[in-house]
């Protein structure tokens, strides 16, 4: 019997054992029980390792599987990279692509000018704005500095 039948007979044997009246408890013969749980412990290591090297095997295999796949991907896309650079469409896309490409440029450039003068407008208006608020400022600082004196002026006096 293998590890697995081992535990299903022990699953078994408790399931079938009889049950201790008013209680979760049942009646197992000790002797039949351990030497099935001894089974399954002297069978685990060496199932444990047949495991193991099935699984090494297998990751052996899946990486040989996967490398081989992936140097197949890589002579096709080769040959069809190879296919598609001798046709005389692509060399019409490139020729169209550069040509987009150009005038995208080009019209970035008239974007970018358009949009620089546009600001620098408005920087000039807004200098423009907070200069005059500036002297009207300082005017009306001017003033009430002129009028503090005044109505120091009048204190002194009274």
């Amino acid at each position: 019997m293998d590890v697995i039948e081992k535990v299903q007979s022990a699953i078994k044997m408790v399931e079938e054992a009889r049950s201790v009246p008013l209680s979760a408890s049942c009646v197992v013969h000790r002797g039949e029980m351990l030497e099935i749980l001894d089974q399954v412990r002297v069978s685990l290591p060496v199932d444990f390792d047949r495991a193991q090297l099935i699984l090494r095997e297998q990751d052996h295999i899946l990486e040989q599987a996967r490398q081989s796949g992936d140097q197949l991907i890589a002579l096709a896309r080769e040959e069809v990279a190879r296919m598609i650079e001798q046709t005389e469409i692509v060399a019409a896309a490139r020729k169209e692509a550069e040509r987009i490409l150009e005038e995208v440029d080009q019209q970035a450039k008239r974007e970018r000018e358009e949009i620089e003068s546009y600001i620098d407008s408005r920087l000039a208006t807004l200098e423009v704005i907070l200069n005059k608020t500036l002297e009207v400022v300082n005017r009306g600082r001017d003033r009430l500095g002129g009028f503090e004196e005044k109505h120091s002026l009048s204190e002194l006096s009274e």
